[in-house]
Protein backbone atom coordinates (compact mmCIF):
# COMPACT_ATOMS: atom_id res chain seq x y z
CA UNK A 1 0.00 0.00 0.00
CA UNK A 2 1.16 3.40 -0.91
CA UNK A 3 2.16 5.94 1.95
CA UNK A 4 -0.78 8.10 1.24
CA UNK A 5 -3.41 5.22 1.17
CA UNK A 6 -1.83 4.66 4.89
CA UNK A 7 -1.84 7.86 6.25
CA UNK A 8 -5.41 8.04 4.55
CA UNK A 9 -6.88 5.19 7.02
CA UNK A 10 -4.94 6.30 9.88
CA UNK A 11 -6.52 10.33 9.45
CA UNK A 12 -10.17 8.37 8.70
CA UNK A 13 -9.81 6.26 11.96
CA UNK A 14 -8.59 8.83 13.79
CA UNK A 15 -11.36 10.88 12.55
CA UNK A 16 -14.64 8.79 13.01
CA UNK A 17 -13.13 7.55 16.34
CA UNK A 18 -13.25 10.78 17.44
CA UNK A 19 -16.89 12.05 15.95
CA UNK A 20 -18.63 8.95 17.19
CA UNK A 21 -17.04 9.41 20.98
CA UNK A 22 -17.82 13.16 20.78
CA UNK A 23 -21.20 12.62 20.45
CA UNK A 24 -21.51 10.95 23.31
CA UNK A 25 -23.89 13.75 26.16
CA UNK A 26 -22.30 13.71 29.53
CA UNK A 27 -25.74 12.43 30.97
CA UNK A 28 -25.24 9.29 29.20
CA UNK A 29 -21.12 9.11 29.28
CA UNK A 30 -21.06 6.95 32.46
CA UNK A 31 -23.00 4.39 31.22
CA UNK A 32 -22.07 3.77 27.87
CA UNK A 33 -18.60 3.82 28.90
CA UNK A 34 -17.81 0.42 27.86
CA UNK A 35 -19.21 0.94 24.57
CA UNK A 36 -16.63 3.58 23.95
CA UNK A 37 -14.57 1.49 25.53
CA UNK A 38 -14.89 -0.86 22.32
CA UNK A 39 -15.07 1.73 20.03
CA UNK A 40 -11.80 2.93 21.09
CA UNK A 41 -10.71 -0.85 20.82
CA UNK A 42 -11.92 -0.56 16.60
CA UNK A 43 -9.52 2.34 16.70
CA UNK A 44 -6.82 -0.11 18.24
CA UNK A 45 -7.43 -1.74 15.51
CA UNK A 46 -7.04 0.35 13.18
CA UNK A 47 -3.76 1.60 14.10
CA UNK A 48 -2.38 -2.04 14.59
CA UNK A 49 -3.59 -2.60 10.90
CA UNK A 50 -1.68 0.56 9.63
CA UNK A 51 1.34 0.16 11.61
CA UNK A 52 1.87 -3.59 10.07
CA UNK A 53 1.28 -2.30 6.41
CA UNK A 54 3.66 0.40 6.61
CA UNK A 55 6.43 0.40 3.98
CA UNK A 56 8.18 3.77 5.43
CA UNK A 57 8.83 5.52 8.62
CA UNK A 58 6.33 8.22 8.79
CA UNK A 59 3.14 6.45 8.81
CA UNK A 60 5.06 3.37 11.00
CA UNK A 61 5.74 6.40 13.43
CA UNK A 62 1.89 7.52 13.41
CA UNK A 63 0.63 4.32 13.43
CA UNK A 64 2.91 3.47 16.32
CA UNK A 65 2.20 6.63 18.26
CA UNK A 66 -1.93 5.75 17.29
CA UNK A 67 -1.16 2.13 18.77
CA UNK A 68 -0.31 3.80 22.71
CA UNK A 69 -2.15 6.25 22.68
CA UNK A 70 -5.34 4.46 21.96
CA UNK A 71 -4.24 1.62 24.44
CA UNK A 72 -3.68 4.32 27.16
CA UNK A 73 -7.68 5.57 26.80
CA UNK A 74 -9.03 2.44 26.09
CA UNK A 75 -7.12 0.90 29.31
CA UNK A 76 -8.04 4.32 31.21
CA UNK A 77 -11.73 4.12 30.12
CA UNK A 78 -12.17 0.52 31.76
CA UNK A 79 -10.55 1.46 35.19
CA UNK A 80 -12.94 4.48 35.24
CA UNK A 81 -15.36 2.40 34.81
CA UNK A 82 -14.76 -0.23 37.12
CA UNK A 83 -14.43 2.61 39.43
CA UNK A 84 -17.75 4.28 38.58
CA UNK A 85 -19.22 0.49 38.78
CA UNK A 86 -17.86 0.13 42.62
CA UNK A 87 -19.76 3.08 43.53
CA UNK A 88 -23.04 1.47 43.23
CA UNK A 89 -22.28 -1.57 45.14
CA UNK A 90 -23.78 -1.54 48.36
CA UNK A 91 -21.32 -1.55 51.53
CA UNK A 92 -20.49 -4.60 53.11
CA UNK A 93 -21.96 -5.73 56.33
CA UNK A 94 -19.05 -6.01 59.14
CA UNK A 95 -18.81 -10.03 59.80
CA UNK A 96 -20.22 -10.64 63.18
CA UNK A 97 -18.91 -13.44 65.38
CA UNK A 98 -21.76 -15.73 66.03
CA UNK A 99 -22.15 -16.76 70.01
CA UNK A 100 -21.87 -20.84 70.48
Amino acid sequence: MSVIALLSIFVLAVFVGFEVVSKVSTTLHTPLMSGANAIHGVILVGAIIVAGHSDSALPLTLSIIAVVLATINMVGGFVVTDRMLEMFKGKKKPATKEAK
